[in-house]
């Protein structure tokens, strides 16, 4: 390799983050360098990053290798430890233009940790908001960080405290793209439904919504990435019922169906709550459709526990999972509670995939039949209003435009039209 490269893993914000480094090191110059943006969220996540390092050295022996991310703020001494590594960034630190700066002077070289208290962090840092993804959708980040302690999450510990970017700056955002041409938004951050607690006043994520859709009248769609079920206000459920340009399709973030294994996760709603959100959303909006994140095998669970969780598939009319094998992190109190064995995990896994799988091709197949609007991503490929993939008959529709179409059949996990 010759230029500036990165190779990102784990969650949209992280997705979005890699965008800006990239941004940031080709304004500088940078060349001959790979850089690492990691997730910490399983263990599985940052095996799969250590062994992209070796490779990668193996591939380009004179290159500068970088590590940051989420993994490399929790735990720097490891990444630094590797013989592959030149230098690890903390997630602060990689977003600022300095750091980049430095690197291209050489004033970086002989320091192998740059990787700074994340607790301390109290702003978001404002070129973060450029939104990033395909030419019709770009992807705001509103906040970062989290004030909550999850038993089985180590994540707080590589984001920080829960810090919003200001309404003003979303909407100025969100402008600039909508005249470049973007026909959907999708708002994202660590916590999206704690936007606004650190800011003057107060204000909930349902207010943002509705200032974004208020003062942004162009903008066609708007979507919400995961959100904490127990958090939604009564501003945002409203939003939900009465603005359809806010795309009725929400990602919750569920992790578990049985009371007592939320009570050891420490998360915050129990399983009624999950169950009549789920009940007054679709009350207020029959179309909408629901995604979720579920752990499989968290320590504790028995098969009572577990058959809890895999019947809410059904009780909250879930239909697009993401199914996450319990994994450990050291640092975490879910670590020391008494840990299932791994076949235990990976089964139940297996079967909460497979309950997902079902409750999807239910959904798509009374899907065909339907008129949806449809957003074109790139040519004869677009996505619902629920963001299902559609593969369009017509392939001459150029990227961002939406167009009206008939759905009439389906392969796979996408639709047909």
């Amino acid at each position: 390799m010759t230029g500036f490269e990165v190779v990102n893993f784990g969650c949209r914000l992280n997705a979005h983050e890699a965008e800006t480094i990239k941004a940031l090191g080709e304004a500088e110059g940078l060349a001959n360098t790979l850089v690492f943006n990691t997730c910490a969220v399983t263990a599985e996540a940052e095996r799969q990053a250590r062994q992209a390092i070796r490779k990668a050295r193996r591939a380009n022996p004179h290159a500068r290798i970088v590590v940051t991310g989420c993994a490399a703020q929790i735990d720097p001494q490891a990444f630094a430890g590797l013989a592959e590594v030149d230098l690890v960034i903390g997630n602060a630190e990689k977003s600022a233009a300095e750091t980049w700066r430095k690197l291209k002077l050489g004033l970086l070289d002989e320091a192998s940790i740059l990787v700074d208290d994340i607790m301390s962090v109290r702003e978001t840092a404002l070129h973060l908001i450029d939104g990033f993804g395909v030419r019709a959708r770009a992807f705001v980040q509103i906040q970062n960080g989290c004030d909550h302690r999850c038993t089985f999450c180590i994540i707080p510990y590589g984001r920080g405290p829960s810090r919003s970017v200001a309404a003003g700056m979303v909407v100025e955002q969100i402008r600039r793209l909508v005249a470049g041409g973007v026909g959907e938004v999708v708002l994202t951050g660590v916590d999206i439904t704690a936007w606004g607690d650190d800011l003057p006043g107060r204000p909930r994520l349902g207010d943002l919504v509705r200032r974004i859709l208020k003062l942004v009248p162009t903008l066609e769609r708007l979507r919400l990435s995961s959100i904490d079920s127990i958090e939604v206000d009564q501003n945002l459920l409203a939003a939900i019922a009465e603005e359809p340009r806010l795309m009725p399709h929400l990602h919750l973030s569920l992790q578990a169906g049985d009371d007592l294994i939320l009570k050891r996760m420490k998360r915050r709603h129990r399983r009624a709550d999950a169950i009549r959100l789920c009940e007054e959303l679709r009350r207020r909006r029959p179309d909408i459709a629901f995604g979720a994140d579920l752990i499989a095998g968290f320590p504790t669970e028995s098969d009572k526990h577990f058959e809890s969780g895999l019947s809410l598939i059904a009780e909250c009319g879930l239909t697009f999972l993401h199914v996450f094998p319990y994994s450990a992190r050291p640092g975490t109190p879910a670590a020391r509670m008494p840990q299932l064995p791994a076949p235990v995990i990976k089964e139940r896994a297996a079967r909460l995939r497979a309950a997902g799988a079902q409750a999807l091709q239910g959904f798509l197949a009374g899907e065909v039949g339907r008129r949806r609007s449809v957003l074109v991503e790139s040519a004869g490929f677009g996505r619902t209003e629920h963001a299902v993939g559609v593969r369009l008959a017509d392939g001459a529709v150029p990227p961002g435009r939406i167009i009206d179409s008939m759905i009439t059949g389906r392969a796979g996990a996408e639709l047909q039209a």
